[in-house]
């Protein structure tokens, strides 16, 4: 598996490092000023996948530690294959007024490796967006004219038929509130393993945001999920933990906090109805296109 991964990132990078020339740029400064140290951003998706794949909960240490390790071995292997590159191609130009000639002889790119949203291209890998985790288990995606389409998360419709569980009350009443939390007819490690942005404590959405940063030359992108009881306090002792952690920045979102959002609870009275989402929202391996 990690050869493997090494053969693609070394791939990506040449990738990426092509594109540079081969891009049309709007302005000349805007290709002398990419030219002049070409960054690339390598990044990932489909994390929180890989770790319901694993058996391993998003919101623990084991996933912390797993991030750290897979990022840190990315962005190694980048680095490598930049340095490799440089010494074929030549470094950046702005190489040697750059904090890389004190370190290497050559390098291709100023900066390698970023975690950026992949929202719309998750969709078409049917997997899951960045290092987000799992915003639903399922929900009902609006389409054109009016339809609605039950999207069902695919590890948890196969663990399910496994475990006995599945039924077709089950995933309508999972449609309805999105998450597993509460619900006893689905055994409590499965509950565990399958917890969603809205489950998940907004401190391990700084921690592994701040196990990918660790590792990433450019920003990550993250959302801080808060729920809408959220307070002043709670956004700022978020930021805190992430200036602690080292993040080069946050998106902080409390539920509810616009009046219409891509991802939402439609509520009637006081019980939620469906959890709906709009037709460019990514929200992890999805299945079970039919309409509800």
């Amino acid at each position: 598996v990690w050869k493997r991964l090494e053969e693609t990132v070394r791939l990506a990078v040449d990738f990426l490092d092509d594109v540079i020339d081969c891009n049309k740029y709007p302005l000349p400064e805007v290709e002398r000023a990419t030219k002049a140290n070409r960054k690339i951003g390598l990044g990932v998706m489909g994390f929180a996948d890989m770790l319901v794949k694993l058996g391993i909960p998003y919101d623990s240490v084991r996933a912390i530690s797993l991030a750290e390790k897979v990022m840190k071995f990315i962005h190694d292997k980048a680095v490598d294959e930049s340095r490799r590159l440089g010494a074929e191609r030549g470094s950046f130009p702005n190489f040697k007024k750059s904090v890389h000639a004190k370190r290497f002889k050559t390098m291709r790119n100023a900066a390698v490796t970023t975690v950026a949203p992949t929202g719309s291209i998750s969709i078409i890998a049917h997997c899951s967006s960045g290092i987000e985790p799992l915003f639903g288990i399922g929900f009902v995606r609006n389409v054109l004219n009016g339809a609605k389409l039950l999207e069902l998360n695919r590890d948890f419709e196969r663990i399910a038929q496994e475990r006995g569980v599945f039924s077709k009350e089950l995933i309508i009443d999972i449609a309805r509130h999105g998450s597993l939390k509460g619900m006893r007819t689905v055994p409590r490690d499965v509950r565990r393993l399958f917890v969603t942005a809205f489950d998940i404590k907004p401190e391990w959405h700084i921690r592994m945001q701040a196990a990918f940063q660790k590792y990433s030359d450019s920003a990550v992108s993250k959302t801080i999920n808060l729920p809408a009881s959220a307070t002043v306090k709670d956004v700022k002792k978020a930021f805190l933990l992430a200036w602690k952690k080292r993040c080069k920045g946050i998106t902080v979102y409390r539920y509810g906090s616009r009046p219409r959002q891509v991802l939402s609870f439609k509520e009637k009275g006081s019980k939620v109805e469906y959890l709906g989402v709009d037709s460019e929202y990514s929200g992890g391996c999805l299945a079970g296109e039919c309409p509800f």
